[in-house]
């Protein structure tokens, strides 16, 4: 064999090698990221919104998991967990708790994380129920004529219509629920066939301003300034310039952290949701791209550091941490519904895992539409609803506040804004497939919707708006 075609053989080969050693690689990476998101996404669905799980599979986690053909799920009710494989490997399981929903188990085990210290052994039997004798939002009774508050009801039916109406095979726009509250009363509200106003729905991202909300308690009972460095172990170090990154920068998104916010395998955001056992230490551990407060960028990591920060601040008077979110936050509300989930080390997932029933995020809206009092009662700082919608610098939109989405507008264009149609007040906690709560403080109105919007082009938020506006009284 001449040495000329030996050489081309040796370098076909070593890219063959190379090439499948990397394949192997992605596979072993990317495989445990997709199984982690069905036996999550499967157990939330299954014990918590009650929904039949393969039709969850079917319509919510196929179009979106892009291994879910290489996935098998089993569900364990007695045990109340899901186990999922790929390829018959990489076996991921679920597991449900009572009061604080479903967790993956990485790095520990079921039994471990069954002696975390989160809720209180009688939590279920002490939940209060809201009345069936009162209106919402105090009680349990359907939405208040719209015509008596000075709503078009026709234009109002209408915009219902089109929240839920198909706009053809290629664009599944999938609505589930739509929620309307004007002037403190519930006007509006319809569901999917399969769905209801009972149902706990998973907000992804719109977890968030749970986050600033329990923060804002904190700095209202003076345990929290977030003004100051933020209290992140890892950046004990005095040489480490992380140590400057303020609770403020990281409610902003402003950090400096490195993060990458990009839903596929082999990114940040998805490995510390489907692969680490503690999604705070994760965010936390990541470098510094730009000085702490130079740079906008929108960050899951920086939620759940923050979220870490939360528990710690509480676990520091109460056993149970757990308690403090369900009394300070969900009770006083009547948010009776709402879980929000921890990651294996069992602190909250102030990024993306909360749930509650369409009804209980309209009210959670209410409060901020109140300006954090709720029947009198000072929820917030007096301010903070005021911080939480002053733009972030940098954002080029004036698009973000604290853990919440704006619509302010650029500094130079105020046109220049996420939805053209509404209001420069209105603001929104947002998540995946378009879960939405909007408030529009100047409209005296709070939006809610939900959906499994796979394509962003099959829903127009915007569009919904000036719908719903349209039937106001100017």
């Amino acid at each position: 064999m001449k040495r000329g075609v030996k050489i081309i053989l040796i370098v076909i080969a070593c890219v063959l090698t190379a090439t499948v050693a990397t394949g192997g690689w992605l596979f072993s990476k990317a495989l445990p990221i997709g199984t982690g998101f069905v036996a999550k996404y499967i157990c939330s669905s299954t014990f918590i919104s009650n929904r039949d799980p393969e039709i969850v599979f079917a319509e919510e986690v196929e179009p979106v998991n892009i291994i879910a053909k290489v996935v098998d799920f089993r569900v364990n009710r007695e045990q109340k967990s899901v186990t999922a494989t790929s390829f018959g490997l990489f076996a991921l399981t679920a597991i449900y708790r009572e009061g604080c929903g479903c967790s993956l188990v990485i790095g520990t085990t079921a039994e471990e994380m069954a002696r975390q210290k989160l809720v209180p052994p009688d939590f279920t039997k002490k939940r209060p129920r809201h009345r069936a004798d009162l209106p919402w939002p105090a009680g349990s009774q359907g939405p208040a004529n719209p015509s008596v508050v000075g709503v078009d009801v026709q234009k109002l039916a209408k915009a219902l219509d089109a929240a839920f109406a198909e706009p053809g095979p290629e664009k599944a726009r999938k609505t589930r629920a739509v929620v309307v509250v004007y002037d403190g009363q519930l006007i509006a509200e319809r569901y999917a066939s399969g769905f209801d106003k009972d149902m706990p729905l998973l907000s992804w991202s719109m977890s968030k301003s749970f986050t600033n909300a329990l923060v804002g308690i904190l700095v209202r009972q003076n345990r929290l300034d977030i003004m100051k460095p933020a209290p992140v172990p890892e950046w004990n170090n005095e040489d480490d310039a992380r140590q400057k990154i303020t609770l403020d920068q990281l409610l902003r998104m402003s950090s400096g952290l490195k993060f990458g916010e990009v839903y596929l395998p082999l990114y940040d955001v998805s490995y510390m949701l489907y692969g680490s056992h503690d999604f705070a230490a994760y965010a936390a551990a990541r470098p510094l791209e730009t000085t702490p407060g130079s740079k906008w960028n929108y960050s899951s990591g920086t939620a759940n550091i923050v979220a870490r920060i939360v528990r710690q601040t509480i676990e520091k008077e109460y056993d149970y941490y757990y308690s403090f979110i369900y009394k300070e936050l969900f009770d006083k509300i009547g948010m009776y519904s709402a879980i929000v989930e921890p990651d294996s080390s069992g602190t909250f997932v102030g990024s993306s895992y909360a749930l509650a029933t369409p009804r209980d995020w309209a009210r959670f809206g209410l409060l901020y539409l109140q300006n954090g009092v709720w029947q009198g009662e000072r929820i917030f700082p007096q301010d903070w609803v005021a911080y939480t919608t002053t733009p972030t610098p940098g954002a080029p939109k004036g698009e973000y506040g604290a853990h919440i989405w704006l619509n302010a507008g650029s500094a130079d264009n105020p046109q220049n804004r996420r939805w053209p149609g509404a209001p420069r007040d209105a603001f929104a906690a947002t998540g995946f497939q378009e879960q939405k709560v909007i408030v529009i403080p100047s409209r005296k109105l709070v939006l809610v919707r939900f959906g499994a919007t796979t394509d962003r082009k099959a829903w127009n938020t915007d569009e919904f708006i000036k719908n719903i506006l349209a039937a106001l009284p100017s």
